[in-house]
């Protein structure tokens, strides 16, 4: 055999090893990241997991404008679902726009807490107009866990309601809503004007939300609230509140801030995490997981997804995904028990427009772990969502 039979057969066997490698890495990817199909055509999927391993969903179905929010649980990380309960009164949610829909939290005893803006015009009336606006509702799963309670408007001292608002419970019976709008002593004329005029609004349960008191708002800092955008709030394991937002400072300063409480959403103190320059509502949304000693937080700025460790006061630097990608937007997380990150976020979406979603595993001290992958299937107004299993995989609903 001469040397060049001697090499080419050398260059055969390294390619050989190493697609047998990729194909064992790839099999790896496939058992420890499920990728699960929304049941009922649901877009706007919105997960988490209970103590016991069971998998709860929230999601969207019906006309854009005036649908429908559904309820489901699995007990095998979102392969098959229980049949769905529906959330709301018939056509009283609104999916357009990508970022209104349902969120939701597990709270005390494993209570399910709906959120979502209302689809009608039943809401506090705008001084501006002297007519309605929509309102911000709320439903829990009742006692018995068979049926959600008649939605309730938690919206009376603001108006303007807009992006989307969003909820977070503890496992003591505090539920928190919060979204951004526009007290009614900041109408026109009253000194600033347009989004420079909206604030972050907390409204607080100490009963599992039997009652609330009324919205108050979280932040004394006056940054604005970029109108269309949607906000993120979540509870971590010590009861701490957490809320992400993008402000509209002078309607061109759309920057991600992030709002921490200690003392259950009494005072809430505020952090600069990432500036934007853009005079334009770019209808983002935001996220936060946890898992063991693990709090992460996402966003998006000009096009490009974003992520950063949280410990109580103190966060990283923000850590962009890998890559260059088309329009990346909805950045989602998830935590797994052995300190893992999943990544991930939609590409290509857009108005009335759908995509793909691509994801990025991410070791426990942050580094990338394998290749960012693409997967097409994002319906128009949609994303992903994933959640950390028990067994150190992950899931991802779309």
């Amino acid at each position: 055999m001469g040397r060049n039979d001697t090499m080419m057969t050398r260059r055969k066997a390294v390619l050989a090893l190493g697609a047998a490698f990729t194909g064992l890495a790839a099999e790896k990817d496939a058992d420890r990241i499920r990728f699960c199909r929304v049941p009922n055509g649901g877009i706007q999927p919105q997960v988490a997991l209970d103590d016991s391993g069971t998998l709860h969903l929230v999601y969207y179905s019906g006309d854009t404008h005036h649908g429908d929010i559904f309820y489901a649980r699995s007990k095998n990380g979102g392969a098959s679902f229980s049949p769905a309960l529906r959330v709301n009164a018939g056509g009283s949610a609104i999916a357009a726009g990508t970022i209104r829909g349902a969120q939701f939290a597990l709270g005390k005893s494993g209570r399910v807490h709906v959120a979502w803006n209302g689809s009608t015009h039943t809401g506090p009336v705008n001084p501006d107009s002297g007519t309605p606006g929509a309102p911000m509702l709320y439903t829990r799963l009742n006692d018995a866990g068979d049926e959600f309670e008649p939605e309730r408007n938690l919206m009376l001292r603001s108006f303007g309601l807009d992006g989307g608002g969003s909820i977070g419970a503890d496992k003591n019976g505090n539920v928190y809503v919060t979204w951004h709008g526009i007290g009614q002593s900041e109408a026109k004329g009253a000194g600033k004007e347009g989004e420079a005029r909206r604030r972050v609004w907390v409204t607080t349960s100490a009963d599992s939300g039997k009652t609330f008191s009324g919205e108050a708002k979280a932040w004394a800092q006056e940054t604005g609230a970029c109108g269309c955008c949607g906000m993120k709030t979540f509870v971590d394991r010590k009861g701490d509140v957490y809320a992400l937002y993008r402000s509209a400072t002078e309607s061109v300063h759309r920057d991600i801030y992030l709002l921490h409480s200690k003392d259950r959403g009494r005072t809430f103190q505020g952090k600069l995490l990432h500036k934007w320059n853009i005079n334009a509502c770019p209808m983002s949304s935001m996220d936060f997981a946890e898992n063991a000693d693990t709090l992460v937080c996402a966003w998006e700025t000009a096009g490009q997804v974003y992520w950063t460790r949280i410990n109580g006061e103190r966060t990283g630097d923000p850590a962009a995904a890998p890559g260059e990608g088309k329009g990346r937007k909805h950045p989602r997380l998830a935590v797994n028990e052995r300190g893992e990150i999943l990544l991930v976020w939609t590409e290509g979406t857009g108005w009335q427009k759908g995509g793909s979603f691509a994801y990025q595993v991410y070791d426990p001290a942050g580094r990338p772990s394998g290749e960012t992958r693409l997967v097409p299937g994002i319906p128009t107004w949609s994303f992903a969502a994933a959640i950390g299993m028990p067994d150190g995989g992950f899931s991802i609903l779309y």
